[in-house]
């Protein structure tokens, strides 16, 4: 059974930025390909939320993250989550070679 997904305004913000990126710089088939990407990630999630890499920030607003790459090839970007045994909640979706620990309290915009 998969659990439902709730999309934080964070993460929705994140996710149109970096679709208009892709779309601006590869096109509308690859900006597409990056939701269907995004989208087979979350459902991944929904139904085995235990597979992504438990986070260690010292911050208390971050306790509790976990984070799961989207599915190739855009396994640069990485969704941040946390679940109940009721819903999976998505927080943020950014690049990961970014500060994450600065990235994840900041608003949204292109990382």
């Amino acid at each position: 059974m998969s659990l439902p997904i709730q999309r934080s305004p964070l993460f929705e913000d994140d996710f149109c930025a970096c679709y208009e990126w892709y779309l601006e710089r590869a096109g509308a088939e690859i900006a597409d390909q990056f939701v269907e990407c995004v989208d087979q990630t979350l459902e991944d999630l929904s139904q085995h939320p235990g597979l992504g890499r438990r986070r260690r920030f010292r911050h208390p607003d971050l306790k509790g993250l976990r984070s799961f790459g989207v599915s190739p090839p855009f396994r640069a970007r990485i969704l941040f989550y946390r679940f109940t045994d009721r819903e999976l909640i998505v927080e943020r979706l950014m690049h990961g070679s970014r500060d994450l620990s600065r990235r994840l309290l900041e608003a949204p915009g292109l990382d």
